[in-house]
């Protein structure tokens, strides 16, 4: 009989990707495994940005992470529409970029949010649903085909622009709840709900402004809104680096800010201490 390998032997031939994953505060869980490592709860809020449950685990073992793939499209809408909004460049309107509310966002966020639904990331397929519809209902806004403002008395009546304002509003809340509920991954992702919720405040305060006539408040306050979408554009485009330098093994592990270690265990936990009763 062969003798069994040493601790040694069996170290020498941990793989890359195990580790990649040992940072700072990450530890292994040997009930879930993706491939050929287990990975700790941290580590998969921090891929999937989505607490950890026995759903969501199982889900990994067979596609690819569509994280990184929806927020590209976020981040990418949200860069463009922030600098028209401040303006750079003399930039004004949205018609020769409309293609970011209805195919560079959305297209890719519902992709990514149809395979987080089908590897069981429930807040992950919820933030990328959310953010498909704003992109998409806002864009409908911005096509002068369908001539919206003239069923009013023009574009800066203030009966447009408070439907507008009033709408903006109700998606501050919608960003609040998820806000709240984002405290339970990570501190960039939290960010990226906490900076879209008060710069959708301040849009709304312009197209209110802009409806009484008050052009230059009017115009400061979508500046402001315009650079707050520009800080949450940077955040989503991070958490991409940060994902795909893993993905892509880079060796490189940078930080999100893990808040999930905060909270009490996740399903995962309650069901084994379940099994132990």
């Amino acid at each position: 009989m062969s003798p069994s390998p040493s601790p040694r032997a069996s170290h020498s031939h941990e793989t890359d990707v195990e580790a990649h994953a040992k940072g700072p505060g990450l530890s292994y869980n040997k009930d879930a495994t993706v491939g050929s490592f287990a990975m700790s709860p941290e580590l998969f809020e921090k891929l999937y940005l989505t607490p950890k449950v026995p759903s969501a685990a199982q889900g990994v073992k067979h596609f690819a992470n569509p994280t990184p793939l929806g927020l590209m499209g976020f981040v990418i809408s949200t860069f463009t529409f922030s600098m028209i909004l401040m303006g750079w460049g003399g930039a004004t309107g949205f018609s020769p970029v409309v293609g970011i509310f209805f195919f560079v966002g959305p297209i890719l966020l519902l992709a990514g949010m149809i395979f987080e639904w089908i590897m069981g990331n429930f807040f992950t397929m919820m933030s990328m649903g959310l953010f498909a519809v704003f992109w998409l209902a806002f864009g409908m806004m911005q096509l002068p085909t369908l001539g919206l403002a003239s069923s009013y008395d023009g574009a800066t009546s203030e009966s447009y622009n408070t439907v507008i304002a009033l709408f903006l509003i109700v998606w501050g809340f919608a960003f609040f709840t998820f806000f709240i509920f984002s405290l339970k991954t990570n501190v960039i992702f939290a960010g990226i709900f906490f900076f879209a919720m008060i710069a959708v405040w301040i849009l709304s305060g312009a197209y209110f402004k802009t409806g009484s006539g008050d052009y230059t408040l009017a115009g400061h306050l979508q500046t402001a809104g315009g650079a707050l979408l520009f800080v949450v554009a940077i955040l989503g485009w991070y958490i991409v680096v940060v994902i795909m330098s893993f993905e892509m093994r880079m060796g490189i592990n940078f930080p999100l800010g893990d808040l999930s270690h905060l909270w009490p265990g996740n399903n995962a936990e309650i069901g084994d201490e379940e099994k132990q009763k």
